[in-house]
């Protein structure tokens, strides 16, 4: 019998795959058409440049090693010993951890207690509105305005602490080494204040309200509510808040550049890892901007993994010893208070 002409042409495109593969790719039809465009993307778009930047990190002239890291965590724009005697710059290490040690509870206890404040309060959803501005306008603008505030003869900041007589302080922020990244750091609390204002204002949402009710019947402090009910149940909340707040402080560039320069300000006392990062990308020295890219994605990991284990593990916590701020025992108490204030029962009798 003849093959006919073109038959070769309608052979499956898998052919050279054993009959079990094509058969299992047959049925995995529509599952491969939505994952593989996804699939493709992320390889292109993360891993390939996450994989690209940690080879070209170790790539030296003279080949491959460690020269680069040496180059990068030696330098004084990363880490300044002088710093302990002189004062700033600190190396852009130890300002991106000082950002994190000062901006981090800041504006976590602050959102906390704005929170707590505007629980009951009519028109709160307005005034939530207002704080929040902070976090929806670009950052960029921020650094602008921030800039303006802290430069004297103009600025608020310098103006206010003149009024005080405060003499130190009633200087040009922005060209002061000293007052430069905590002028900076307290600048940026305002814009992120927000965000752990709303993400708590959610949070205390979810606790019901019979805790506090049951509670305060049992002449329970506000203060130990906080501490025995409200507190304990708002840790989730409070490690989502810590997990983004440490990441967006370890990306911080475009408020430092927007109020100083690429430099990071005089002497570059304000300057953090990824506008060192930016400098050795315009100077054209790709190896060195790789590695900053990948100490920042360490950083990143390190964090991320730490404080999530942290958020899983908490349910598990709780199966295996209920907190003392449960619902049950919020009962028990109300149902303790009832029976001291029921009046004897009359004796019977004959």
């Amino acid at each position: 019998m003849k093959e006919q002409p073109g038959r070769e042409a309608s052979r499956p495109v898998f052919s050279f795959l054993p009959r079990s593969t094509r058969r299992w790719l047959g049925s995995q039809a529509k599952f491969l058409a939505f994952f593989l465009p996804a699939a493709i993307l992320l390889i292109v778009l993360v891993l390939y440049p996450i994989v690209a930047t940690l080879s070209l990190s170790f790539i030296t002239p003279s080949g491959v090693g460690l020269n680069n890291y040496q180059s990068v965590l030696g330098s004084h724009d990363t880490f300044n010993s002088a710093c302990l005697e002189q004062g700033p710059p600190c190396g852009t290490l130890v300002n991106n951890l000082l950002w994190t040690l000062l901006h981090l509870p800041l504006t976590l206890f602050l959102g906390l207690f704005l929170a707590i404040l505007l629980q009951n309060v009519r028109g709160a959803s307005i005034i939530k509105s207002l704080i929040f501005l902070g976090m929806v306008t670009p950052l960029i603008v921020i650094g602008v305005v921030l800039r303006f505030i802290l430069e004297a003869p103009i600025g608020i900041v310098p103006a206010f602490f003149g009024f005080l007589g405060i003499p130190s302080l009633d200087v040009s922020w922005i060209t002061s080494p000293t007052t430069l990244l905590f002028g900076l750091i307290m600048g940026t609390v305002w814009s992120w204040t927000g965000f752990s204002m709303i993400v708590y204002s959610a949070g205390l949402t979810t606790i019901p309200k019979d805790y506090f009710e049951a509670a305060r019947v049992d002449g329970a402090s506000e203060w130990r509510i906080f501490r025995k009910i409200t507190w304990p149940l708002l840790r989730p909340v409070t490690l989502v808040i810590v997990t983004m707040t440490i990441l967006w402080e370890l990306k911080l560039f475009d408020i430092v550049i927007g109020a100083t320069n690429a430099a990071g300000g005089v002497g570059g006392a304000a300057d953090v890892l990824a506008l060192q990062m930016y400098r050795y990308f315009l100077t054209i020295n790709y190896n060195n901007a790789a590695v900053v890219a990948t100490l920042l994605t360490i950083f990143t990991l390190i964090v991320a993994v730490v404080l999530f284990r942290k958020l899983l593990s908490i349910p598990q916590r709780k199966r295996r010893k209920r907190p003392a701020s449960s619902k049950a025992h919020a009962d028990d108490a109300l149902r303790g208070r009832k029976t001291r204030e029921a009046p004897d029962a009359p004796e019977g009798g004959a």
